[in-house]
């Protein structure tokens, strides 16, 4: 930005505020301050000129380097020898196994069966979450008598739970289920209790005077201020569901993507471990998007920093 003081014939020369950044040239203004006697100062703006832009590259192509990058490194280590097959099968090969296992409907029937396990423990795991977090949040007794034990029953490793499951539920289906909304009900209580504590207290005391109840104050204030904690749980949930299967499929499984994975460890097959493990990853990535999506719908009303830069 270039600032330049003008002044009228027979007088002293102002101290010299001339300013120069020539590195912003492009996207600075010029201002030009003019004095003549008698008279105010006057300021004089030039519009600025616009920036140059170079060729952008989209974010989803930046998103998409980095497991690109991966994968092409990955690839030529296997290729060279640098990664020996016995260690981790090429990503050539756990394609080729993928569309085998596909075409005989080994793979789309795992999947169907993880997907059953999974989406049962969540929505079960949801249920609970969310009843205690409303009576934890809403209630100062139900704080009192949820969130100590809530907390203290975060601590025990929830994986550890297994053998307790088994004697508890026997080798069904039972244990997979419980085991995975053990898993979803942590994340997704303390996020939505901890979204309704956090919830503007001026805003509730000036929705008091604006005569709303109590269920209206709930529905209208609190729950809106807790539903970014929710989404944020709901992603974690989500990711925690697939990882607890993960853990759950390794017991007395018949079907699904954990019963392939058990299968080929024992014939130490790296190429269907790696296939499974890239199912799982693919699955908790469509519903992380699907949050991310129901997040921008749900909070279109929210200003949020969406980051700087291109």
């Amino acid at each position: 930005m270039s600032v330049q003081q003008h002044t009228a014939p027979g007088t002293a020369p102002p101290p010299d505020t001339h300013t120069d950044t020539d590195a912003h040239t492009d996207t600075d203004s010029v201002t030009e301050v003019r004095t003549a006697p008698g008279k105010a100062p006057r300021l004089t703006i030039r519009p600025a000129r616009q920036a140059r832009r170079g060729i952008r590259v989209p974010r989803w192509a930046r998103r998409a380097s980095g497991p690109v990058g991966v994968l092409l490194v990955w690839y030529v280590a296997s290729v060279t020898g640098v990664l020996p097959e016995n260690v981790l099968a090429s990503p050539v090969d756990v394609v080729r196994q993928a569309w085998d296992l596909t075409v005989n409907g080994e793979l789309p029937s795992a999947i169907a069966a993880s997907g059953k396990r999974a989406a049962t423990g969540f929505v079960i795991g949801a249920v609970i979450a969310l009843s205690l977090a409303l009576a934890a949040g809403l209630f100062r007794l139900g704080e009192d008598v949820i969130d100590s034990s809530m907390g203290m029953f975060r601590a025990i490793p929830w994986v550890g739970l297994i053998p307790l499951f088994i004697v508890w539920f026997g080798i069904e289906e039972t244990p997979k289920i419980a085991l995975v909304a053990l898993g979803v009900t942590y994340p997704l209580y303390f996020n939505i209790y901890g979204g309704i504590r956090s919830a503007d207290s001026q805003l509730i005391e000036a929705a008091r005077m604006l005569g709303l109840g109590r269920l209206g104050l709930i529905r209208y204030v609190i729950l809106p201020s807790a539903l970014p904690g929710a989404l944020i749980g709901l992603r974690y949930a989500l990711s925690t569901a697939w990882l607890a299967l993960v853990f759950a499929e390794q017991v007395n499984a018949s079907n699904g993507i954990g019963y392939l994975m058990s299968n080929a460890q024992q014939y130490f097959r790296t190429d269907v471990i790696v296939l499974c493990l890239a199912v799982y990853a693919v699955l908790g990535l469509i519903c992380d998007f699907i949050v991310r999506l129901l997040s921008k719908r749900l909070l279109s009303w929210r200003a949020s920093f969406d980051g700087d830069g291109a």
